[in-house]
């Protein structure tokens, strides 16, 4: 009897010391993280995220590819609205693509190195790496950081919850949360691979620009379609305090009906909308910034101003006084809200 107690004991003591050491640390898992993206040759990955920043939660499909050491492919879809971009890096710099419109912006930048990228895994551990204060806890099959965001001009989305898969540490989802913990974007993963292989032309913006127009039903090039100068012109719900609406002008060009509206009062900023058109052949535009994500699109913002295209209209925000997280509040703003 005493025999048996005794390897009862014995059994229950080496489950304990066992389980101790399945157990793994912060640091450790830290630790494993930044070997990972040092072994790793690159990714490919989809995911679905929402966005909880404007009036109504919108859905976009993300396809990720990066392939190591600094080429990356995203491609960000809401087939709701008819909104597709593509954001590429390769050896002649950044670019970021509206198939719909044959045009696309060509940046000279650090993207995505210069902020964190919700999508990006390398972003994530970066983060996780660079905040000494992160939270961690694990569960049955997660690890879960909580740490501070390294968007260079939005201070309204200071944290983020990432919930990584203990099975090999692929990121799960992502809430990206404002200063009240409530969460406006989620990226939710529904497949990740590692050390996926990419065709030689994976990367090549002519080659994404022709496949995404042909998915869209779209020519590559020929003869641009009529198409109605009629829009709904937009008015940002979010300025700085103190700063109102002065005057709108519309505008007869050209190329159809432009909306201009001028606020002033502690910020001054001029908003300007137009028809978007289409491009007849592939159009790039050097633009000496850097793309900025909107949310529901990504734009090109300077030291002084702000465009983007969002349901077939062209927009720019334009000011010497608004400061660039301003700029972006001011645009995020924008979506959805009608003039009446």
């Amino acid at each position: 009897m005493r025999k048996a107690w005794l390897l009862v004991v014995v059994g229950l003591v080496s489950i304990l010391v066992l389980a101790g050491c399945g157990t793994k640390s912060k640091e450790d898992v830290t630790a494993s993280l930044s070997a990972k993206v040092e072994e790793m040759k690159g990714y490919e990955s989809n995911a679905k995220m929402t966005l909880q920043t404007g009036a109504e939660p919108q859905v976009y499909e993300v396809q990720i590819g990066h392939n190591k050491p600094n080429y990356y492919k995203v491609n960000l879809k809401n087939a709701e609205k008819d909104q597709s971009q593509i954001i590429i890096r390769n050896d002649e710099g950044v670019f970021v693509l509206t198939p719909a419109l044959n045009k696309s912006f060509r940046f000279h930048s650090e993207w995505p190195q210069n902020s964190s990228q919700a999508y990006l895994f390398e972003s994530l551990v970066n983060d996780i790496k660079n905040d000494p204060e992160a939270t961690f806890t694990a569960t049955e099959e997660h690890y879960v950081f909580e740490t501070k965001t390294n968007y260079q001009n939005n201070k309204l989305l200071p944290t983020q919850e990432i919930t990584l898969s203990k099975k090999d540490l692929s990121p799960v989802s992502v809430k990206v949360m404002d200063p009240d913990k409530k969460p406006l974007v989620l990226v939710e993963f529904s497949d990740f691979k590692f050390d996926a292989s990419f065709d030689a032309d994976a990367f090549d913006v002519k080659k994404n620009m022709t496949g995404a127009r042909a998915s869209l039903e779209l020519p590559a090039s020929g003869p641009v379609t009529e198409e109605s100068d009629e829009f709904s012109a937009m008015t940002p719900l979010d300025t700085p305090a103190g700063t109102d609406l002065k005057e709108e002008t519309v505008v007869e060009t050209a190329n159809g009906k432009r909306v201009v509206m001028t606020y002033e009062g502690t910020k001054t900023f001029t908003l300007i909308q137009e028809k978007a058109r289409n491009s007849e052949v592939p159009t790039s535009q050097l633009v000496n910034g850097n793309p900025a994500d909107l949310g529901f699109t990504v734009g090109a913002m300077t030291e002084n101003s702000l465009t983007w295209t969002y349901q077939g209209v062209d927009f720019t925000l334009a000011s010497k006084d608004l400061s660039q997280e301003e700029m972006l509040m001011v645009a995020r703003s924008v979506q959805g809200a009608a003039i009446k």
